[in-house]
């Protein structure tokens, strides 16, 4: 029943929030929300003129399939055990119904003269709602991310269909495994443990998974699940024969623009806090993209003689893609240099599509996929505190390459079903409209009048 208080929440989750560290994080979803029409930007100018809407529209419409299941059971399965207490599901998910609706979190308790509001688990300094707020539009931008592998020719209904049925089966859980204290988190229980033991104080000795802002659970995630889709939904009629242009640089680099300004929340948000720590996760994410675009640009001026726009706006996410789930654990210098890397690997990636035959619209496989994997397996050479470049020994690098493993599995398998169980609902639009254009056939609009 709407209203209805399922379980009462322990006693330990209620608190005094810390007025700052609430005002930044508010402000950091703000930032994080506008990521996702930026990124329909970013996708729509890439796109071709007779699909830039329905590109723009899939960006959007993850905004409300999304924002409305993560209120009602995503964010329970995802962090709902570290609130309302309980185990979680075998490490990978938490109990969808215990804090189904979010209800619970606007409660509060009077403790002498003061109000205390639900905190975001034990010891935090904000209020869960506002956890939830910033974990919502992180939830939003995965399932978001994926739609550009699948331009001009998959029906809008089953997008929708997918956008909830995947964040429900697969973002929720990989959220929980590695943010929420399942099986891939820093827990004692974790795969660091499993594979290192624990010390004496009872942690996983010397070492624990690192994915601060989402290179496993946003960036892998979305990049595997795109590659598995574009697999097995195939390419676009023509693909390889027609030359699919870019039909607005303009939006594209508006788009990365965009990104860049609203990924400071989602980097520097990730604290949790306004203090020191989050100052340096800001430079990290700047120098490491400032990089990751002048290399991409290096590698079009060698290979192709011309440093293009389309270059440089997709060095840029992919030096924010890299950076993201290493940005607290690296120095700046350190920064740089992952950055540069993934600018490089990224803008040679793109072209295998090419080369395999695989139809990644937008290459959200060539920069989320491979910048996530590179930002998430570098850690284990470049974290200033762990890392093998700075005198310390392989455990880093092997658990952060076995977490990559484990997500590209999981999101794998779980992304394959889905798409299968899907199949009747019908995945491809027609010949006939995709030769049309899709703005045309699904929305009954076009985005320029040129009569």
């Amino acid at each position: 029943m709407v209203g209805q208080t399922m379980m009462a929440l322990p006693d330990n989750v209620f608190g005094t929030a810390d007025t700052g560290d609430t005002a930044w994080i508010l402000m950091s979803a703000s930032l994080v929300l506008l990521m996702t029409p930026a990124l329909a930007f970013f996708y729509g100018g890439l796109s071709r003129g007779k699909s830039v809407l329905n590109m723009m529209m899939m960006s959007f419409a993850t905004i409300g399939v999304v924002g409305i299941i993560y209120v009602l059971w995503g964010f329970s399965m995802s962090f709902g055990d570290k609130i309302a207490g309980g185990s979680d599901i075998g490490g990978i998910f938490a109990n969808p119904f215990s804090l189904f609706g979010s209800s619970q979190l606007t409660e509060t308790k009077t403790v002498g003269d003061a109000t205390h509001v639900v905190l975001a688990g034990e010891g935090s300094t904000i209020p869960a709602l506002v956890f939830l707020a910033f974990q919502l539009t992180f939830a939003v931008i995965a399932v978001a991310l994926i739609s550009g592998a699948l331009a001009e020719r998959v029906s809008f209904g089953t997008w929708l269909v997918f956008s909830g049925v995947w964040a429900t089966l697969v973002y929720f859980p990989l959220a929980h495994m590695v943010w929420g204290g399942g099986l891939l988190s820093d827990s004692v229980d974790g795969v660091a443990a499993a594979m290192f033991g624990k010390n004496e104080a009872g942690d996983a000795a010397a070492v624990a998974p690192i994915d601060f802002a989402g290179g496993t659970v946003v960036h892998i995630n979305a990049g595997m699940a795109a590659l598995v889709l574009v697999l097995i939904i195939g390419a676009r009629r023509g693909f390889g024969k027609v030359a699919y242009r870019p039909h607005n640089i303009p939006f594209v680099m508006l788009g990365a623009a965009l990104l860049w300004f609203g990924w400071f929340g989602f980097n520097a948000g990730s604290e949790l806090a306004a203090d020191a720590n989050a100052g340096l996760v800001w430079i990290n994410t700047t120098v490491a993209t400032a990089a990751a675009m002048v290399a991409w640009l290096a590698v079009e001026w060698i290979r192709d003689r011309h440093p293009t726009s389309v270059g440089a706006a997709s060095g840029i996410v992919a030096g924010l893609v890299a950076i993201t789930p290493a940005c607290a654990a690296l120095t700046p210098v350190g920064s740089i240099a992952l950055g540069a890397v993934a600018g490089v690997l990224s803008a040679l990636a793109i072209s295998l599509k090419t080369k395999l035959g695989y139809d990644d619209s937008l290459d959200v496989v060539g920069v989320h996929l491979v910048a996530g994997l590179w930002g998430t397996i570098g850690i284990g050479l470049l974290a200033k505190d762990s890392g093998l470049f700075y005198g310390h020994d392989l455990k880093q690098l092997a658990v952060q390459t076995v977490i990559a493993l484990i997500a590209l599995a999981f999101t794998g398998v779980m992304t394959a079903l889905i798409v299968y169980v899907l199949k009747p609902l019908g995945w491809r639009i027609s010949a006939e409209e995709e030769m049309t254009g899709i703005d045309e056939s699904a929305h009954a609009e076009t985005a320029y009048d040129l009569a």
